[in-house]
């Protein structure tokens, strides 16, 4: 009956997210901008900000994440090689 927030540890903008991204698979694609209201229907609100606690996790399941970003962003690029 628990409920556990499972991610990586620390905090990643989308933008941070798209650089590393195109580094690591080194990519030509250009970072561009979408207004907000460009990109959700009036009223809609989405999060500003998501960061993982994954402290219940490691408390209680003795679990932690074993990659990091990097790692997995270049392992899902190999595999679409």
């Amino acid at each position: 009956g628990e409920v556990f927030n499972v991610g990586g540890e620390g905090e990643t903008t989308i933008q941070q997210l798209a650089q590393k991204i195109i580094t690591n698979t080194k990519s030509q694609s250009k970072i561009t901008f979408t207004a907000y209201s460009d990109a959700y229907p009036a009223g809609f609100e989405d999060m500003q900000r998501r960061v993982p606690d994954i402290t219940k996790a490691k408390g209680i399941l003795k679990w932690k994440p074993t990659r990091n970003l990097d790692q997995i962003i270049s392992d899902v690029a190999a595999s679409l090689n």
